[in-house]
């Protein structure tokens, strides 16, 4: 059984993945209301328009899709659809105690095809380099799950 403590490098491996990609995630709203406030526009809600100091002169316009904020949100979207499945299958994928320079090629590999996603996303790269990148942490994923359940199924 593998040891889950940060005394633990394989362990460690995965919290240091998983928190990467969690911080990814969340920083992600952030800029999104950066991008928002910004672009003056953007904004999903009615009540958004109502004046406020950081809104101090409300047009009906900026309820109107912004591509640059929209831009942010899909990557969000992506992010969310996503990293659930990697939180899961790596916390799993560690639990079969894999040998440490395996899971950190993956779980790392995984966290910078993410991050080069991201920038391919931002950078409004074609959709080939996009499905590159995200196919990558898709593979890894997939070696994760297929891995864990044939030790699973093997017991």
């Amino acid at each position: 059984m593998v040891n889950l403590s940060l005394q633990n490098p394989l362990f460690v491996t995965y919290v240091i993945a998983a928190t990467l990609m969690i911080l990814k995630a969340v920083s992600m709203s952030w800029l999104t209301v950066v991008r928002m406030m910004s672009e003056k526009g953007g904004f999903r809600s009615p009540e958004d328009l109502r004046k406020t100091p950081l809104n101090p002169a409300p047009d009906p316009a900026q309820l109107k899709p912004n591509e640059r904020v929209e831009r942010i949100r899909r990557i969000h979207l992506n992010d969310l659809e996503n990293l659930p499945f990697f939180l899961v299958a790596g916390l799993l994928y560690v639990l079969t105690g894999p040998t440490l320079l395996l899971a950190q090629i993956l779980l790392y590999g995984y966290v910078v095809s993410r991050f080069l996603h991201f920038a391919a996303y931002m950078t409004a790269q074609t959709h080939d380099v996009r499905a590159t990148l995200w196919t990558i942490g898709s593979v890894i994923l997939i070696y994760m799950t297929g891995h864990t359940l044939f030790l699973a199924l093997g017991r």
